[in-house]
């Protein structure tokens, strides 16, 4: 007896509608491999009228005074703990991640995210007017941009939705917001939630595939892309807004080093590191997932985190004892799985390295070492449960290492020495250095890299100032 999947719909200009063509894709639970809905598969009618929507909608979105669009914000925060329940549920079954840890490690920052951008909505600062030339006065307007096309990952589908939406709301633009094809529900429930709050076509979701967010880059319409993804989808992004000059904003891969020197509190950096590396199976392009061990106390180091990975548990949303769930997807199983079986002869699983299972996609937590610079887990991203660990001998060659690969979003240091602490900081070619700490995020900071991690910054006033434009104006004081 077959079960009736749920039908997600797009949300364009204030109401729910299927795609053009009732082309529709089916949605996979990733913790039971089962389908349990489908989604639209947009086509270039849906992305032209959601992009239609979003640009008749913003000339009086942008022309609200900041409070206004403030209190549409801090009613959509509100209305987001109000129904917290049902977000978390639609999220579980996008990523089957644990129910308890969604709530209280996503629903609160998400929350607290968005309130942070309603406050700044109120706080668009520009130079003082001034006199620069004799009789004319300039001043500096903040504007923004104007229709942005947004796309999301399905690693944090809802919290990565909270960080393009919230800060474009807050700016003044409307949005266009595709989720992945593997993770649209929560995404659609958000736009329910918004929709009964902004006026029509503010916000606009729109499901499908690739695509689908190549239709949206490349119309017309935006003044503005971003994206969170992998390196291969952001730079097809900036090629296809380059041709007609596009802002983009690009939050890509991640290979954080995790740099731990012999004067650390072994337990304490063990217990951190795991925790950071294996939290959401690693599906984070933060996650602590590279570390750099002191050659004098590598082998108690390894030993400690093999033994602390293999009392970590992956398994099914309802199980309380779980730090992770399953890998979203078949194809990210494949992927994780290519890189155990392909290790070079002198590496070493010290833990885990197999399919946990074979309902869903679960992987043990892994702990490779005995790598060197050049192998292929150390350059590439695994974007998995898996913490590899090289041994090095002294400060200069750990930076260097650690600043040996294509990606710069994230890294951290664990040590007792203060000055190193800061040498570390300041000579690590990331966009984000902890200290003897690894991936907490706050609203009022950056978040953000360099080289192939892309450009732009997400939360803070950085990050909101992305979302807008500058514009100079003189007057004469003579007229």
């Amino acid at each position: 007896m077959s079960t009736e999947l749920r039908r997600l719909r797009n949300y364009i200009d204030g109401e729910f509608r299927d795609a053009a063509d009732g082309r529709t894709t089916e949605v996979v639970n990733p913790a039971t491999g089962e389908a349990y809905a489908t989604a639209p598969l947009s086509g270039q009618a849906d992305v032209d009228a959601a992009m239609a929507a979003a640009a008749a909608a913003f000339p009086a979105w942008r022309d609200l005074v900041p409070a206004e669009r403030q209190k549409a914000l801090l009613k959509i925060a509100d209305a987001f703990e109000e129904r917290a329940e049902e977000l978390i549920a639609a999220e579980v079954e996008n990523t089957g991640k644990p129910i308890g840890l969604t709530r209280s490690e996503e629903i609160p920052p998400m929350v607290d995210q968005i309130r942070f951008f309603a406050g700044a909505a109120r706080m668009l600062e520009g130079r003082s007017a001034g006199e620069y030339m004799e009789g004319l006065t300039s001043m500096i307007r903040r504007e923004p941009i104007g229709v942005c096309a947004q796309v999301a990952p399905w690693n944090y589908p809802m919290m990565m939705a909270v960080w393009k939406f919230a800060p474009a709301l807050a700016a003044g633009n409307t949005v266009v917001l595709k989720p992945s094809d593997t993770t649209p529900a929560s995404t659609v429930l958000m736009a329910d939630i918004i929709g009964s709050i902004v006026p029509k076509g503010v916000f606009n979701v729109i499901c499908g595939d690739r695509d689908t967010g190549r239709l949206m880059v490349e119309h017309e319409t935006p003044a503005m892309a971003s994206i969170t993804g992998s390196v291969r989808a952001g730079m097809s992004v900036a090629e296809s807004a380059s041709k007609d000059l596009k802002r983009v904003h690009l939050e890509l891969g991640g290979k954080a080093p995790v740099v731990v020197f012999e004067d650390t509190d072994i337990p304490k950096a063990v217990e951190g590191i795991s925790e950071a590396g294996y939290f959401n199976a690693g599906q984070d392009c933060t996650a602590a997932t590279r570390v750099l061990v002191h050659e004098s106390i590598h082998d108690e180091f390894v030993s400690a985190l093999a033994k602390a990975a293999s009392e970590i548990k992956t398994g099914q949303p309802d199980d309380e004892d779980v730090l992770y769930g399953p890998l979203n997807n078949p194809n990210q199983l494949k992927q994780v799985s290519g890189f155990i079986e392909r290790l070079p002869a002198h590496a070493k699983v010290e833990a885990g390295g197999h399919r946990v299972g074979d309902k869903g996609y679960f992987y043990a937590p892994t702990v490779v070492s005995g790598l060197k610079q050049d192998d292929e887990i150390i350059q590439k991203e695994v974007f998995g449960p898996v913490i590899t660990v090289q041994s090095f001998r002294d400060e200069d060659q750990a930076v260097e290492w650690a600043n040996g690969v294509e990606y710069a979003l994230a890294s951290s240091v664990w040590t007792k020495d203060h000055g190193r602490a800061m040498r570390m900081s300041k000579r690590l070619d990331f966009g984000c250095v902890w200290i003897n700490t690894h991936i907490p995020l706050v609203a009022e900071m950056p978040h953000g890299g360099f080289k192939k991690s892309g450009y732009g910054k997400d939360l803070s006033g950085y990050g909101f100032e992305d979302y807008t434009r500058i514009k100079h104006v003189m007057t004469s004081l003579d007229a």
